[in-house]
C-alpha cells in the first residue's frame, strides 16, 4: 500500500516547485528577446497560479488547525505574509516582463516567499510534527491536496481569507480562474 504524503511533505514539496521556478527566473534577468521575455511572463504566471493555490489550501486546511494547537499568532502571522504576497502577485500580474517596474515587483515576490517558506519550514513545521500525530498529518495532507484542486489561480487579496467566506467563495472563484486561464492560455507555457 502506498505511503499518503503529510501535510509537511506536500507543502515542503511546493516550496521546493516555486524555488525552481525562482531559479529560473533569476537565470533569465535581463535576458533580451522575445521568447526570453515571454518564458519570463509564462513562468511569473505559474508562480502565480503555484502560489495562490498553496496559499489558499493552507489557508483553509492548515492555519485554522495551526491556530487550534499550535498558536494563534503563528497562524495570524502566516495569513498576514499571504495577503502581502497576495497584492504583490496582484500587481505583478498586471506587468509584462518588458515594464519598468516588473523586477522591482518580481523580486519583492521572491523575498517575501522565501522569507515565508523560511518562517514555515523552520518554525511551523518542526512545531506541527510536535503536536500532531503522524495521522493527523496525513488527513490534513489530504485536505490541502482537495483544495487546492478548487483554490482560484488569481489573487484576489480583497476576497475573503477566513470561514465561512473563503469556503463558500473559493471554488466559485477558483472555477471562474480556470476558465479564464483556460481561454487566456495562461499558465500553459
Amino acid at each position: 500500500m502506498d505511503q499518503q504524503r503529510d501535510v509537511i511533505e506536500i507543502l515542503t514539496h511546493d516550496h521546493h516547485e516555486v524555488e525552481q521556478m525562482f531559479a529560473e527566473l533569476d537565470r533569465l534577468h535581463g535576458a533580451t528577446g522575445e521568447q526570453a521575455q515571454s518564458r519570463r511572463k509564462d513562468l511569473a504566471e505559474q508562480v502565480t497560479i503555484e502560489l495562490v493555490r498553496h496559499s489558499v489550501a493552507e489557508e483553509v486546511a492548515l492555519y485554522p488547525k495551526v491556530k487550534e494547537k499550535v498558536s494563534e499568532a503563528e497562524a495570524d502571522r502566516a495569513k498576514r505574509e499571504h495577503a502581502e504576497a497576495e497584492e504583490t502577485m496582484k500587481r505583478l500580474e498586471r506587468l509584462s516582463p518588458s515594464d519598468a517596474g516588473f523586477e522591482t515587483e518580481l523580486a519583492t515576490l521572491m523575498a517575501e516567499v522565501r522569507k515565508h517558506v523560511a518562517e514555515e519550514e523552520g518554525e511551523m513545521f518542526p512545531q506541527l510534527r510536535a503536536v500532531f500525530s503522524q495521522e493527523e498529518l496525513v488527513e490534513i495532507g489530504k485536505q490541502v491536496e482537495a483544495v487546492k484542486k478548487l483554490a482560484p489561480t488569481r489573487p484576489h487579496p480583497s476576497a475573503p481569507d477566513t470561514p465561512p467566506g473563503n469556503l463558500m467563495l473559493g471554488p466559485i472563484a477558483g472555477l471562474f480562474d480556470r476558465l479564464r486561464d483556460l481561454a487566456t492560455h495562461r499558465g500553459t507555457g
